[in-house]
């Protein structure tokens, strides 16, 4: 398995992955999500891939894609209160549902340790649903702690 920088060529497969994303999250919450949508268009790769500070990260086998992440670089700049750092976000990981126990999630989650430390990122930080317990239990065993918990009361 190799990752590398998504490229062009590998947008139909990102957007193939995009629709199982979703399916997870309108299958946990239907109130918010919509079933057969995704969250990012053909276009919007094009420009996430042009976008300074943004990187999608792609797991590849035998040309055959098993996965991404979406990556954001943050930049907080000093306040009285706040030290400066650099964060790296992980927008989006998901690895196909034919290809998952097969450490790709864990290979791609490396790449992107690995490219926090290359650019002197202070940390990585990604948000992941309660609906979602299979993906909590890999962030758990990848070693991220919670930093916070946003709650929600549904009017």
């Amino acid at each position: 398995m190799t990752v590398r920088v998504a490229e062009k060529k590998d947008i139909k497969e990102i957007l193939r992955l995009l629709l199982q994303v979703n399916q997870v999250h309108a299958d946990g919450r239907p109130d918010l999500f919509k079933n057969g949508g995704q969250k990012y268009t053909e276009a919007d790769l094009e420009e996430k891939m042009r976008r300074s500070g943004e990187l999608i990260f792609v797991a590849l086998e035998n040309d055959s894609l098993l996965g991404y992440s979406f990556i954001e670089i943050e930049e907080n700049e000093e306040t009285t209160s706040v030290y400066s750092h650099k964060t790296v976000y992980i927008d989006d990981l998901c690895v196909d549902e034919k290809s998952r126990g097969k450490h790709v999630g864990a290979t791609l989650f490396q790449r992107v340790k690995e490219y926090a430390k290359e650019i002197d990122a202070y940390r990585v930080t990604l948000r992941v649903w309660e609906c979602n317990p299979s993906a909590r239990a890999f962030y758990d065993a990848m070693g991220l702690k919670p930093m916070y918990t946003e709650m929600e009361m549904i009017l």
